[in-house]
Parts: C-alpha cells; structure tokens; sequence
C-alpha cells in the first residue's frame, strides 16, 4: 500500500465526514477476505468513528460458522471494532502506508446476540485514551456493535502502531532455522 490518501476538510475542523470503499482501501491495509468494514458514516478526529459493515452468505467463514446456521464468528466483530478503530487512527498518521496497527489488548468482550447474512453491523467506536510520541501511537478505545437497535457485541480495544517492516524478517542470505 504506497498510496496515501488526505482526510477530508471537514474531519480537520471535527466536523462530520464519512468515507466511501473507496477511501477505506486507501485508509486500512486489510484487504478481503479481512477487510470487515464497508463504510464510514461519522467521523471525529481522535474522538469517535460510526462505520457499517454489510454482513451477507458470501463470507468465506460461513460456509464452516455454521452449516445450516450460518453466525459471524465474535472474534471477527470485535475485529470490526477494531478495524473501525484502526481507521480513526491511521487518519492521524501521515505516513500510514508504512505503518500497520496491531492489537495490544482486548477487553470486557461480550456477545449478546448472534449475526446473521443480510445483518448490517453499525459499529460506534469512541477513544479512550490517545498517546503519541515520536515513534509510537496507541490508543485504547471502547467499541459497540449493533444491528438495528440491538446491541450485538461490544469490547474495549487497544492497538498500537508499529512500522510495517518491523513484522517483515531481513533477508541477510543466512539460515537460521532449526
């Protein structure tokens, strides 16, 4: 992911903005089948992120989650959460596309109902705490999943970002496998 993308006007001064598929591609590295949010309808700048999620019998995890009862995996919704999150985050950092964010903790997880095919998840995620130094930014942030009025999952996330190279092992020729 070379490509960068500017954040809208209106989300500089904390005004409502949203962003298209289009966008998100150019946000988040996540690409399908773990990309898990289609839009974001609400945005403000280190504060909160609104985004849905279109859940539909396509998705790969459906055909093992369940046969004949097909429910998203929990894990994938507090994934959603936190790729809602990751998204509110990345729109701070300039250099986005060398940069990837990974969780650092997952708290007070709670399912309460199932999702299903034809579900649209609506995920609010509000930050918690922000820290960024030279070098680091984390942030810890509680999200909500919802389908229609109804509370389907929530979770408190925190995520931290670290340079995209750091994951990537250094070919300097040599062996070192056992």
């Amino acid at each position: 992911m070379n490509e960068s993308t500017s954040i809208p006007e209106s989300s500089l001064n904390g005004a409502k903005t949203g962003f298209d598929i289009h966008q998100i591609l150019k946000i988040l590295p996540h690409r399908y089948p773990l990309l898990l949010i289609d839009r974001v309808l609400d945005l403000k700048r280190k504060e909160r992120i609104v985004a849905i999620k279109n859940v539909t019998i396509n998705e790969p995890f459906f055909n093992g989650h369940f046969p004949g009862l097909p429910i998203m995996p929990g894990v994938l919704i507090i994934e959603a959460i936190a790729q809602a999150g990751g998204a509110l985050l990345l729109t701070e950092v300039e250099d986005r596309s060398d940069k990837v964010m990974v969780f650092t903790g997952i708290d007070r997880a709670k399912f309460r109902r199932p999702v299903s095919p034809g579900d649209q998840l609506r995920l609010e995620v509000e930050v918690k705490g922000w820290r960024s130094v030279p070098g680091m930014t984390a942030a810890r942030m509680q999200g909500y999943a919802w389908v229609g009025d109804k509370r389907v999952a929530e979770a408190v996330v925190s995520c931290q970002l670290i340079d995209s190279s750091r994951g990537r092992g250094s070919n300097d020729g040599g062996d070192d496998e056992a």
